[in-house]
């Protein structure tokens, strides 16, 4: 039921990409030898201010439209950057300060958590159709939601839902990490097989709270809830997601050279010093713990972290240095945008977030699948 993109194949050997700086390449084939790039410089200062301008444009549209001159003037007078006498409504400023700003700020958070962990993802296990979502994060994130919403479950009051979802995606990694670990050893195929193998279970065990369930109204709102969405989110929730994806990109961003490493082959990277093994489980829950965190907060909101590592790497080449800053930037933008796309595309309806990224991330899935089957077949001729 989750809107989450298919589980990817089994890892396999993945060409470097030679555009890609510090010890190897980024990624999963999208460096084109040659290709001309833009500079890091541009792609950072042009992705800056798209997503300044699209946090404004996120918090003036809506049922009530807001000037965005209006939203500036809000925000900086909050801020204190603006000591004039505000020219507008108490009514708006309510409405752009503590309904759509953590709205949007949510939305940047989740989108350059998932794309960055997206990114990383697929350098561990060399493949460029991983995802977040590939040991079966999601689907304990899902349960747990909807074993409280079955339940009635108000432990933590408000906090109970995301609570319990963050507990269900942390004891499926656990119980992933077990059952992957043999003789002391993680290899990715094994993790990747024991992510979907309890995605599987977890899928059922939930459709079973369901059709057991006895109150009416659960199905609703439990549909709603895996679609993914940002709404109802308020300042004292942002914290944690905020947290989580800071942690997770420092951290990455000081093992990117690693990451390239791991891409040019396991053999190189373990000659050059890395202990793969290791480097690869520490990676592994550091990243489930953040998407853990973020589907506890915005649901699972899919394809975000495949779309954007391969969008950004036309652009940046390979080299993780550069990908995991740009994607996270990209993936902020994107996200924003779905949510205001959610929000007017059917006024006064509101459509989940998550099935327009699946809309978007869906047809850019397929086409990747044929773009990596001809390669591989180019690749036989050869």
């Amino acid at each position: 039921m989750t809107a989450t993109a298919p589980a990817a194949p089994v890892p396999r050997s993945a060409p470097a990409d030679r555009d890609g700086g510090g010890g190897g390449g980024g990624g999963s084939g999208d460096g084109e030898p040659g290709a001309r790039r833009v500079p890091f410089a541009v792609v950072l200062v042009v992705l800056g201010a798209a997503l300044v301008l699209s946090a404004v444009a996120g918090m003036a549209v809506g049922s009530v439209h807001v000037p965005p001159g209006e939203v500036w003037g809000i925000v900086t007078h909050a801020l204190g950057l603006d000591r004039s006498e505000p020219a507008w409504s108490r009514a708006r400023e309510t409405i752009v300060l503590d309904v759509r700003a953590p709205r949007v700020l949510l939305g940047a958070v989740t989108g350059a958590g998932l794309a960055v962990v997206g990114a990383a993802m697929q350098a561990l296990v060399r493949n460029p159709l991983a995802e977040p979502y590939l040991l079966g994060v999601s689907s304990g994130a899902s349960l747990g939601a909807v074993a409280v919403i079955v339940f009635g479950v108000s432990l933590f009051g408000p906090l109970s839902l995301s609570a319990a979802a963050f507990a269900g995606a942390l004891l499926t990694l656990l119980l992933v990490y077990t059952t992957a670990r043999t003789g002391g050893r993680i290899t990715s195929m094994r993790l990747v097989l024991s992510g979907v193998a309890f995605a599987a279970v977890l899928t059922a065990v939930m459709e079973l709270l369901l059709l057991t369930g006895e109150r009416g109204n659960e199905a609703r709102a439990v549909l709603a809830w895996t679609m993914g969405g940002l709404g109802g989110v308020r300042w004292g929730t942002l914290w944690l997601p905020g947290a989580a994806v800071l942690l997770g990109v420092g951290i990455l961003l000081v093992r990117a050279r690693s990451l390239n490493l791991l891409l040019a082959g396991e053999e190189s990277a373990t000659t050059l010093g890395l202990d793969v093994a290791r480097f690869r489980a520490r990676m592994f829950v550091l990243l489930s713990l953040v998407t853990g965190v973020l589907v506890a907060a915005a649901g699972p909101i899919g394809f975000v972290g495949l779309i954007m590592p391969h969008i950004v790497r036309l652009f940046v080449g390979g080299d993780h240095r550069r990908v995991l800053p740009t994607a996270a930037l990209a993936g902020a933008v994107f996200l924003i945008w779905c949510d205001v796309a959610a929000r007017t595309v059917a006024a006064p309806m509101e459509i989940p977030v998550g099935v327009l990224t699946a809309l978007c991330g869906g047809p850019f899935f397929l086409w990747l699948l044929r773009r990596d089957g001809r390669r591989d077949d180019e690749g036989v001729a050869g």
